[in-house]
């Protein structure tokens, strides 16, 4: 495949809590390896349940209540991503008491994290503390201990919570994403005008990424 030696922006709009996104950066990531695609990640906040309480609530109850689900839709949904997770080398481990948090506090920690150009690194580790370590990314302990586990500053990322530093441009960047039409994650935006909604697949994203490098500049 030709490329331009131009990366491809990619702009990623996700929430951590969100297991597709998990599974479709991981899709993502392999395709754009075995094209050798040159490229540049940008993350965006996006809150799956802006609602959640600090505790969290458990994940099937959550379901089961937002989307009208059984038990048992919610055990075939959990085992689909569970395997489509393993096929990109991402691990889920839920469990029965697996729960889903508010992740307000996560995003303003990443766009600090971004602001040392770590937001990608910080990512990656709060998707494992949440889906692979079962921890709560919305508590600020649990936060900073992540943030800490890849090089920054743990005293700094608790301050960064503690006085809510970025809660306005949390909420600016949201409405921003809901201003564009993007109602649901992972929302995934090429050179800024290609969107492509949900986990495609790395066959499907390796094809995206052809028709991309296919295309004038």
């Amino acid at each position: 495949m030709q490329h331009s030696e131009k990366p491809l922006q990619i702009d990623i709009v996700s929430d951590v809590v969100c297991p597709w996104c998990a599974i479709g950066y991981s899709q993502l990531d392999e395709a754009l390896k075995q094209t050798n695609t040159p490229f540049e990640i940008h993350w965006h906040p996006f809150e799956l349940n802006p609602n959640t309480p600090a505790k969290g609530r458990n994940y099937r109850e959550h379901i089961m209540e937002k989307y009208g689900n059984t038990a048992e839709d919610v055990q075939e949904n959990r085992d689909r991503m569970t395997a489509a997770g393993a096929e990109v080398g991402f691990n889920f481990q839920f469990t029965d008491d697996f729960h889903t948090y508010n992740t307000f506090n996560t995003h303003q920690l990443l766009h600090w994290a971004d602001q040392q150009g770590r937001m990608h690194d910080l990512k990656q580790a709060l998707f494992i503390a949440h889906f692979v370590d079962n921890h709560n990314v919305g508590d600020s302990t649990v936060l900073a201990d992540v943030a800490a586990s890849i090089g920054l500053d743990r005293t700094e990322a608790l301050a960064v919570i503690e006085d809510q530093r970025f809660a306005e441009d949390i909420r600016q960047s949201v409405q921003h994403s809901k201003q564009q039409g993007i109602q649901s994650v992972p929302s995934v935006i090429f050179n800024g005008r290609h969107l492509v909604s949900g986990a495609q697949g790395v066959e499907n994203y390796k094809n995206i990424l052809k028709q991309l490098a296919d295309m004038p500049d």
